[in-house]
């Protein structure tokens, strides 16, 4: 009993540990976009910052009641029945098979989400950010992340991926969208390298920007290769000269919480401009 105890309490202290680790960096994020920034802020940021950490804690509310639990099960089930890709492999290259499956799944979905009308409505909410920082990538329409849950779950089910993949590969992804949603400028060549492999924020400026041509590029949410291999890498367009949002005439107040929370059943100002 004592050994299981001492365990339980090593556990629990390592969690302590890992989400301290996050929070610190997390924090460091947010202060280095304040002070190197890449792009000029254009919006009051108090008001802004609120309302998309309301968005944010709505859909981690959705997320919590849905997503995570179905794709928990799937996951477990996966590690008990030893199917999907990573155990048709096997070993570490099948847990870097299902990792990277599970990457390349969420560029297409994000594809769909511009492309296909009807979850654009609602992936919209998260492009009339007049600003792009840390804080848009908790901005979406709760419904949004509904949306997503068959697809998380038909991805969890090819990629076979069980708890430890699926854990390793989902604080990869929330890391990464944390990170090439901010405002950080990072220093001389860094974006430009690292964007061969990750997202960055230059990378992730150019998709946010309302020109229609460059928002149908680096669809990428983590790692960036994807881009490269279908041609929709851009990186050619100085961060200055991006206007930050959506090209339609209801872009400035859906904006706004409330308005946001109701465009996607408005009919007009959810078309792509």
């Amino acid at each position: 009993m004592r050994i299981v105890s001492v365990t339980a309490m090593a556990l629990r202290l390592a969690k302590f540990a890992g989400l301290a680790v996050a929070g610190a960096a997390v924090g460091a994020l947010m202060l280095a976009e304040r002070a190197r920034p890449l792009r000029q802020r254009t919006a009051q940021q108090l008001p802004r910052v609120a309302r998309n950490a309301a968005m944010g804690a709505a859909c981690q509310a959705v997320i919590m009641a849905t997503e995570a639990p179905l794709t928990q099960t799937i996951a477990r089930a996966n590690n008990r029945n030893r199917r999907g890709l990573q155990h048709a492999i096997g070993g570490l290259p099948g847990r870097i098979a299902a990792f990277v499956l599970m990457d390349y799944t969420y560029y297409l979905w994000h594809v769909a989400t511009h492309k296909v009308p009807f979850l654009w409505r609602f992936h919209r909410v998260h492009h009339v950010d007049p600003d792009l920082d840390m804080s848009t990538a908790i901005r979406f329409h709760a419904l949004d992340m509904l949306l997503s849950t068959p697809m998380r779950m038909m991805q969890m089910r090819l990629s076979g991926a069980d708890p430890e993949t699926h854990n390793a590969w989902r604080g990869f992804f929330f890391g990464s969208v944390l990170f090439h949603h901010s405002n950080l400028r990072l220093p001389g060549g860094v974006d430009d390298a690292l964007s061969t492999v990750l997202t960055t924020p230059r990378m992730h400026g150019i998709h946010h920007s309302v020109e229609r041509d460059e928002m149908d590029s680096n669809w990428s949410s983590g790692i960036s290769i994807w881009d490269h291999l279908h041609g929709t890498y851009r990186g050619d367009v100085p961060q200055h000269e991006i206007v930050i949002g959506v090209d339609d005439a209801q872009a400035d107040r859906d904006a706004a919480l409330i308005p946001a929370m109701a465009a996607p059943f408005r009919t007009g100002g959810n078309r792509r401009g």
